[in-house]
């Protein structure tokens, strides 16, 4: 019994000591996302090998701006002509991304951000992991 709880106090502290706080979360956002899986509410996956699609965060303090760009072998981008705008607000200690278009409004909860890696939780229970993407050239 002792020991159980010994344990449970060690796992406690590890898992409260690892979590990042929504203001690290934050500093991490903007940058070109590349899509690596999606984990379904019924524990199924979808993973991506490879996409013609990258997601481009760009951060102004709590305000930000979601794109979908294509990037192109030469280095560059295609930028489409869509964009999300968002709000990011910390609630209940987790970073919350509002996001408003003419068309819809929506709300994402970011489970991990760190240089290399973000995760986003949406309404429906998916959990979206992304990987930095890392820019190519071919020209050089």
């Amino acid at each position: 019994m002792f020991k159980n709880v010994i344990t449970a106090v060690i796992a406690t502290v590890l898992i409260s000591c690892s979590q990042q706080s929504p203001e690290e979360q934050l500093q991490h956002l903007s940058g070109y996302w590349e899509i690596e899986s999606v984990e379904f509410p019924d524990g199924s996956k979808k993973e991506y090998s490879i996409s013609t699609t990258i997601d481009y965060i760009e951060m102004d303090g709590t305000q930000g701006i979601r794109k979908k760009v294509h990037p192109r072998l030469d280095g560059t981008f295609k930028v489409t002509k869509d964009a999300e705008s968002f709000t990011a607000k910390i609630e209940q200690d987790s970073l919350q991304l509002y996001y408003k278009t003419p068309y819809h409004d929506w709300k994402e909860t970011v489970l991990l951000a760190k240089d290399s890696t973000l995760h986003v939780l949406n309404k429906e229970g998916n959990i979206y992991k992304y990987k930095k993407f890392s820019i190519f050239n071919f020209n050089e």
